[in-house]
């Protein structure tokens, strides 16, 4: 009678002590948070109309300089999935018409800093109908290392409306 009750009782305190693995920091998948949706304001100084200038930096790359995509409409999703030797960045987008091909996650070097990586939604685009949800919904992905995500605490992605934004 004692074996089978020493038995329980030992169960019970191993499956409890279970809740609080689900919430720390050793349990992988919370290593990134849900996102969440962020508007963009626009400020009354821009004109659309008029390109910004394209200020040089060094931590641009050449493909980054000569992209010439547009910002997606909006982002609706984004994803880090935990992969070994680092993480893949999935951001899901709904543009304004359809029609949207190249689509890429490009890094922002100026609104990023030591802890906070930042990249635009865009993609190329052609005139075209406006259509259905479904069929102007893009996908897009890029693939950091561990050594990249090192010291990042916040990874944010920009569309022309708003900015998911996902932290540890």
């Amino acid at each position: 009678m004692n074996k089978p009750l020493s038995v329980l009782v030992l169960s019970a305190l191993v499956l409890t002590s279970c809740g609080s693995v689900r919430d720390s920091r050793a349990n992988p998948f919370n290593w990134f948070g849900n996102s969440r949706s962020e508007p963009i304001e626009a400020s009354a100084d821009v004109n659309p109309l008029i390109p910004r200038s394209r200020r040089a930096s060094i931590f641009r790359t050449k493909e980054d300089t000569t992209y010439r995509g547009r910002e997606v409409g909006e982002v609706t999703n984004l994803l880090i999935e935990r992969r070994p030797g680092g993480a893949i960045v999935r951001a899901t987008g709904v543009g304004d018409r359809q029609n949207l091909f190249d689509v890429k996650l490009v890094p922002v070097p100026e609104e990023s800093d030591e802890d906070t990586l930042t990249y635009a939604f865009k993609a190329l685009q052609t005139r075209g109908p406006v259509g259905t949800t479904a069929s102007r919904s893009v996908t897009a992905a890029v693939w950091l290392t561990d050594n990249q995500l090192a010291g990042i605490r916040e990874i944010r992605v920009k569309a022309a409306r708003n900015v998911q934004v996902s932290r540890r």
